[in-house]
């Protein structure tokens, strides 16, 4: 649970901190909360120094700087400060803060405990165990959930300090003389506002839709891991951050006559990785294991290949302990209207899901095989759109491939919207939701899915696809304007989808080598919507 005293402690450890670097901030401007700034831009906000780290928009650098966080802290300005950026004295700081905690406390779940604790220091990345005791930030804390509280994110599960801490953490008392209380009442009304602040969402994202049974929250950033090195390189799945919520491991291998294999990258331990993904899965996180990729391939031609392809699926599944799989089948796969692959990999799902009921299924086509249909509707136009129908109740996620294959055509205007752009994100969504036209209209309709069960799919970098990157400032606005009709071009929707999924990216691997620039400004973004 989140205890008011200690976020509104946190927000004063963090503001009104000592540090001991001294800038120059005279020709520095005032942080603004409407002020757009690119990676290197420098300001001064409460009497302290910040550079950006990339483009950032609304990120109150006091609470926003850090490991992997929007802004580096460069140290306290030495005096030539703007008087707007200049904070009360620290005397009177203090004295408020102490006088806001005597006067605040009107009931108490545990005593007033005086001294220090003698648990250790919360650092980031130790591995901690449920139960266990650290001190942080003046308070000591009980571990609740052993993966976040091990995560090497300290700006998200810090113990009081971190975005997320009360996800992990659960607050024992305070290691001076204050009380450790759950019940605060403000007697200051100028105050009482800031000290009975809380949150009471049960869930990341907020409450799902209905009809929305998926295990994913409301609001889902999924990754592609990648088996193999691309120039990305190798990382453990244990260094994947904790702002993903859906861990797609690319891929498995066609093993010839229907069978499935995965191979490990030699670099990778198989004991250490199949810890890794229980472990993943204890943090709440989602595991799947995907077919194909740009050079991949299955072979199901015929029964014999169904039936292989389905007992060596569920094979991989028992012994590294997946949630699920992925569909991401392209041009080496032959996908084609009428090719045997798309019925029996609708029957391949439909199996395993029978033998997994809680089987995760996601695809992730390039949008030629499924928006495409609009255009035309043969070879490989819309040839994921009869796979998708027969699916849909089994699906959980489709995040269509929105790069390397050019504009899109939509029902919405007479040109192709362009790669990047908020209307090409927003109209191929729109299409899913609420269906088109095939083929102009010749052949019939594509029926939409539900909001939740779509997402977008983009490139995680300059480096991650060869064209049809977006930027994170349109791919949250593009979602914006989805979820809440705010934000858009010239497609705007008939009406909000709030419950729409959220964003998915190729890769994990490449964001990590990039410095983190897709996860955390598109995760951070989602994880404020309602």
């Amino acid at each position: 649970m989140k205890n008011p005293i200690v976020l509104w402690l946190a927000v004063c450890a963090s503001v009104f901190s000592v540090n001991s670097f001294a800038v120059n901030c005279a020709n520095l401007p005032v942080w603004s909360s409407t002020g757009v700034y690119t990676g290197g831009t420098q300001v001064q906000h409460l009497a302290k120094a910040y550079e950006a780290n990339w483009w950032t928009q609304g990120q109150n650098p006091a609470s926003h700087s850090g490991q992997w966080q929007e802004w580096d802290l460069l140290g306290n300005c030495d005096g030539a400060t703007s008087s707007s950026s200049v904070p009360a004295s620290s005397s009177s700081i203090s004295s408020s803060v102490s006088s806001v905690i005597s006067s605040s406390v009107a009931s108490s779940s545990s005593s007033v405990v005086g001294g220090n604790c003698a648990s250790p220091q919360y650092a980031a990345g130790t591995a901690y165990s449920a139960n266990q005791l650290v001190q942080n930030a003046g308070s000591e804390y009980r571990c609740m959930i052993a993966g976040w509280c091990s995560s090497t994110a300290a700006w998200a599960y810090a113990p009081g300090t971190g975005m997320h801490w009360d996800d992990a953490w659960d607050l024992v008392r305070s290691c001076g003389a204050v009380s450790s209380s759950s019940s605060l009442v403000s007697s200051s009304s100028s105050n009482s506002s800031v000290i009975n602040s809380s949150s009471s969402s049960s869930m990341p994202g907020g409450v799902r839709a209905p009809g929305d049974s998926s295990p994913l929250p409301r609001h889902a950033l999924v990754g592609y891991w990648h088996n193999f090195n691309n120039g990305s390189g190798v990382i453990r799945l244990a260094d994947v951050d904790d702002i993903w919520d859906v861990i797609v491991v690319a891929f498995v291998d066609d093993a010839g006559n229907g069978n499935v294999a995965f191979n490990l990258d030699p670099a990778l331990n198989k004991a250490q990785f199949i810890a890794d993904i229980a472990a993943k899965r204890a943090e709440g996180k989602i595991v799947v294991l995907s077919y194909g990729g740009e050079k991949g391939t299955v072979t199901l031609n015929n029964a014999t290949n169904l039936t292989n392809f389905v007992n060596s699926t569920a094979a991989i599944i028992n012994e590294y302990g997946f949630d699920g799989v992925d569909i991401d089948l392209e041009s080496g796969a032959g996908v084609l209207h009428g090719a045997p692959v798309i019925q029996n990999m609708v029957a391949a799902i439909k199996q395993l899901h029978s033998r997994f009921p809680n089987l995760y299924v996601s695809m992730a086509p390039e949008h030629p095989y499924v928006q495409g249909g609009h255009v035309a509707y043969s070879g490989i136009w819309g040839a994921y759109l009869p796979m998708i129908d027969q699916l849909r109740n089994e699906l959980d996620l489709l995040h269509v491939q929105l790069y390397n294959n050019g504009g899109l055509a939509t029902p919405y205007a007479a040109q192709s919207y362009q790669a990047g752009t908020v209307d090409m994100m927003v109209a191929s969504a729109l299409m899913l939701i609420e269906g088109f036209p095939l083929a102009y209209g010749s052949a019939g309709n594509f029926t939409g899915l539900r909001a939740d069960q779509v997402a977008l799919g983009l490139p995680s970098g300059p480096r991650a696809a060869g064209s049809g990157q977006a930027t994170t400032a349109n791919i949250n606005r593009a979602v914006d304007c989805l979820t809440r009709l705010t934000s858009c071009d010239t497609v705007i929707p008939s009406r909000a989808y709030p419950e729409f999924r959220g964003v998915m990216t190729w890769s994990i691997n490449w964001d990590v080598n990039d410095g983190r620039i897709f996860s955390i400004p598109v995760g951070t973004f989602l994880e404020t919507l309602p």
